[in-house]
């Protein structure tokens, strides 16, 4: 990473170093794609995306890899590990981030100059956020009024139909309360280096990110989300989990050709 790029915190309070969980799936004959970093929300890990996302990308021949949050951190220690695994990949990276995790990209974005990038049904920062998850989930979202960690139902994050909704709220996790507050308080990230073609999608049925939360992001890169009707907030966990990764290579192919 250039001098430049450095941050004051960096030198006077540098992120401690940790293992990183990384969870990769390759092409089976590269095709000179450039790789994909999935990048989780609060509460998940890489395995959300090695469901299904990963092989699939692979199977597109986009070399895939998903990262996991460090157990205990900040906000800056998640961008932090945005960057630095991005950076060890072996070609500029295409940053894919869902529901917390698209803030985490945004903000990396401002360092580390993507050759594109996806904000999947982006949580948006301060008071919003907030505002839509008292209305759909009051009881579990009241304690992060309190600087506790709100309890994301079942049916916030996952589709009625879906079998295995069970399983994959047991394997969530609750991240620390402090990287709760700091969503709720982050600032807009600044403006990418090198301007990488951003594309916002998501499901105007979220109930998590509203449908104002998807266009306000997407207004801000100028242009229109790319909605998924029916699907639930964990695009990638969904039934029809397909649709949308499809999309999302389909635009990348169209981007890297242009």
């Amino acid at each position: 990473m250039s001098p430049q790029l450095l941050r004051f915190a960096d030198w006077t309070a540098p992120v401690p170093p940790v293992e990183r969980e990384v969870i990769e799936a390759l092409p089976d004959s590269p095709e000179n794609l450039p790789p994909v970093l999935f990048v989780p929300g609060l509460g998940h890990g890489a395995w959300a995306f090695a469901e299904h996302w990963l092989a699939h990308t692979a199977s597109r021949g986009f070399p895939a890899y998903a990262v996991s949050p460090r157990a205990e951190g900040s906000l800056r220690a998640y961008v932090h590990d945005v960057i630095q695994v991005a950076a060890s990949l072996p070609r500029q990276a295409v940053l894919v981030g869902h529901g917390a995790g698209a803030l985490l990209v945004s903000h990396a974005l401002t360092r580390y100059p993507a050759r594109a990038a996806v904000l999947a049904a982006p949580v948006p920062p301060g008071w919003p956020a907030l505002g839509a998850a008292l209305r759909t989930n009051p009881f579990g979202t009241l304690p992060a009024l309190f600087g506790a960690a709100p309890r994301l139902s079942r049916r916030q994050l996952f589709g009625a139909g879906l079998a295995e909704a069970e399983a994959y709220r047991e394997r969530l996790v609750r991240a620390p309360a402090r990287v709760y507050r700091q969503v709720l308080f982050a600032k807009p990230a600044a403006e990418p280096v090198g301007a990488p073609p951003t594309l916002v999608v998501g499901s105007p049925d979220d109930r998590v990110v509203p449908r104002s939360a998807l266009n306000r992001a997407a207004a801000r890169l100028g242009g229109a989300p790319l909605l998924f009707p029916g699907m639930s907030h964990d695009l990638m966990l969904d039934t029809n989990w397909q649709e949308p990764i499809d999309a999302i290579l389909d635009w990348l192919g169209k981007e890297l050709a242009a």
